[in-house]
């Protein structure tokens, strides 16, 4: 098991890669102490049977520039594979400001290939490898040096394994031409709004019981300083105050020091300092927010008049083309999108790309009278009308 230290053994790995038609990818990182990833390992093998291909990348050696691998990630004539890929990509996206081009996810791949919605990659080893994945090191401390045996053949197995898994997958597409289907999927991945978070639009995700423009425009102040301070610090944004404290904070108002530690579910290094002065400022400047500034949420789908029926209807003709084209129901259209072309939506993603092809144009059909639903047995068929 090699594991590469150096600039220069990371270069002269990088350009025996670009020479492949792909090479597989994986990390291991830390999050719990940080509002960004820590990386601690990079895995890499070129296709090949055994180990002999694959490396391991320490990026705490001391010295050691990832430059070349991103040069590889720049290189399209090189297939970068990846299972699930949306945490390793936001590590580069953050460090480098580079995606890797082109792109394949084995776990999307695998969901159009009908294997399940986000299906792991211990299932994909077992269903295509015929092998078990030694899940002991998962959660174990990837900082610490030196690395242990164990960890190291784990971590080597992420993408030895996932070498076959690729080709298979890659081959079914090809046979069933949906290739074009991922690819549709993946750009959301190598999207950069995918991965920044703006201060200002944080607030919209925190859940609340209560839709008050006043009430939302403090917790918009409120969850605005809590990701710029977790993020100018590099702390996990629960650190500073959770999503609980925060609304508590929104509906008490306290406008000073002392009414601030009345609070329940604030922690106690939030009760003072610079934290518990972000707060007050926060909910000061919510407070004084005019009508016309205020947050306002969509309440549009609370206005849709769905019809039940039809609703019904939509679900019967999902499981119907789910089973036909083997892909798993939520990745097509999930209750929400259904209800919505229930109510007369039509700008949602089931309606879109793949999605209208597989379903979609059904759907519409459906509402619009043109077709219906008959029972064949144990089958659903499409009728015209």
């Amino acid at each position: 098991m090699r594991t590469i230290t150096t600039t220069a053994d990371l270069a002269e790995f990088c350009l025996e890669a670009a020479k492949h038609p792909f090479v597989t990818i994986d990390t291991e990182f830390l999050r719990e102490r940080t509002y960004y990833s820590k990386l601690c390992l990079v895995q890499l093998a070129m296709p090949g049977t055994d180990d002999s291909n694959a490396v391991l990348v320490d990026p705490l050696a001391e010295g050691i520039s990832l430059e070349p691998l991103y040069d590889l990630y720049r290189d399209t004539s090189v297939v970068k594979v990846f299972h699930a890929a949306r945490q390793d990509l936001e590590i580069f996206f953050v460090d480098a400001g580079v995606f890797p081009e082109p792109l394949f996810d084995t776990q999307v791949a695998a969901m159009v290939c009908g294997f399940g919605e986000q299906v792991g990659y211990e299932t994909l080893v077992r269903k295509i490898c015929n092998e078990g994945v030694d899940k002991s090191s998962r959660f174990t401390d990837w900082s610490r040096r030196p690395l242990s045996d164990a960890q190291k053949k784990y971590a080597l197995a992420d993408v030895t394994h996932l070498r076959q898994i690729y080709e298979f997958l890659s081959a079914k597409l090809e046979q069933s031409g949906r290739g074009r289907w991922v690819a549709e999927e993946l750009t959301t991945l190598t999207s950069p709004e995918t991965y920044v978070t703006a201060p200002q639009d944080a607030w919209k995700r925190v859940k609340t019981r209560t839709n008050s423009p006043k009430f939302l425009s403090i917790v918009r102040e409120l969850a605005a300083f809590r990701e710029e301070y977790a993020q100018g610090r590099n702390v996990p944004r629960n650190r500073v105050y959770k999503d609980d404290a925060l609304v508590e904070l929104a509906s008490l108002k306290p406008s000073n020091h002392e009414e601030l530690g009345r609070s329940r579910l604030l922690l106690r290094e939030a009760r003072k300092g610079e934290i518990a002065d972000g707060i007050l400022k926060g909910i000061a400047a919510g407070i004084a927010t005019k009508p016309d500034k205020m947050p306002k949420p969509d309440r549009s789908r609370e206005k849709l008049q769905v019809n039940p029926a039809l609703a019904d209807l939509l679900r019967v003709l999902l499981k119907a083309k789910t089973e036909k084209s083997g892909v798993a129901a939520k990745l097509i259209a999930p209750a929400s999108d259904l209800d919505g072309i229930a109510a007369g939506m039509r700008d949602i993603p089931a309606l879109k790309g793949w999605r209208l092809e597989v379903f979609g144009t059904d759907a519409l059909r459906l509402c619009e009278g043109k077709i219906a639903l008959t029972a064949n047995g144990n089958d659903v068929e499409v009728v015209e009308v």
